[in-house]
């Protein structure tokens, strides 16, 4: 049943179609539901775009996860929506091909210049290469969802035994969530456009994704934010353990290794970026 964006209110429905007048060319007219409860419309971005949605996903508005997640995106026996399949694939193409050139990037002490750091792996063909790095993203991504659906929806679930968290029924509309949550990672596609190569960035992008996850989550199972932070940090620790098991059978247990130098560098280009942009925007509002 659909809800109220605003006041998570039950609703019949969200919207009523009226027939049109003579001067109609559409033949019809579209009214939007008003709340009872909090008086306002009941689900505003009925009439909206696809760019809003996505501008107010990135913002991490509440109302527009409970469009998503509530209004659109749910279907009769926990099926997941075509749409969902779609975005899920592109972002597993993308996590490859972030996954891919961020490895080749890292510079490995004891490694000559002009040598891959990839090993036996890059020896081998492009296509191996792929698929070795297709196989790791999806994998991890797998374990990602499924730590964080087990904890959700499974009976045997330790939240569930504590009694933490109510069982969750649907736990493909919690992998729905994750995706949807998930859209940020889309944004390197500027790169493509744009000359963007600060390490920092990449770091932030990860824990903007992170955000997201936990507060559609959270809106998604009506459950505090503790609660939704637990559950992102469990998904992530297995996304992340899954990873470096593949990456150690490979020969490259080496490789994505954090050091204390290295967080204080990110650190101080996040600290460039920001002042270069409120340089900017400061010039903008000034014009």
């Amino acid at each position: 049943m659909p809800i109220c964006i605003e006041c998570r209110h039950p609703v019949k429905t969200l919207w009523t179609k009226y027939s049109g007048g003579a001067g109609d060319k559409s033949g019809h007219n579209i009214r939007l539901t008003v709340c009872r409860k909090c008086g306002r419309f009941c689900d505003k971005y009925v009439e909206h775009d696809f760019v809003v949605l996505f501008i107010d996903l990135v913002l991490i508005k509440p109302q527009v996860y409970r469009h998503l997640l509530h209004n659109t995106l749910m279907r009769d026996g926990d099926r997941f929506d075509p749409s969902i399949i779609r975005l899920g694939v592109l972002l597993l193409l993308f996590d490859v091909y972030l996954t891919w050139a961020r490895i080749e990037k890292q510079s490995i002490p004891g490694i000559a210049l002009g040598e891959s750091n990839l090993g036996k792996l890059g020896q081998q063909p492009i296509v191996f290469q792929y698929f070795f790095f297709l196989i790791l993203c999806a994998l991890s991504t797998i374990a990602f969802h499924i730590s964080i659906r087990f904890l959700v929806s499974s009976r045997f679930s330790p939240l569930n035994v504590l009694g933490i968290l109510p069982r969750y029924p649907r736990p493909n509309s919690v992998s729905t969530a994750l995706l949807v949550s998930s859209s940020t990672k889309l944004f390197p596609i500027l790169m493509v456009i744009w000359q963007f190569d600060v390490p920092a960035a990449a770091h932030s992008l990860g824990w903007a994704v992170v955000a997201n996850n936990v507060e559609a989550v959270r809106i998604l199972l009506d459950c505090p934010y503790y609660t939704a932070c637990l559950l992102a940090l469990v998904g992530a620790a297995a996304r992340w353990g899954v990873g470096r098991l593949i990456m150690a059978a490979a020969g490259l247990g080496n490789l994505d290794s954090i050091s204390d130098a290295r967080l204080v560098n990110d650190g101080e280009e996040l600290w460039s970026l920001l002042a270069y942009v409120r340089e900017w925007g400061g010039r903008l509002a000034v014009g």
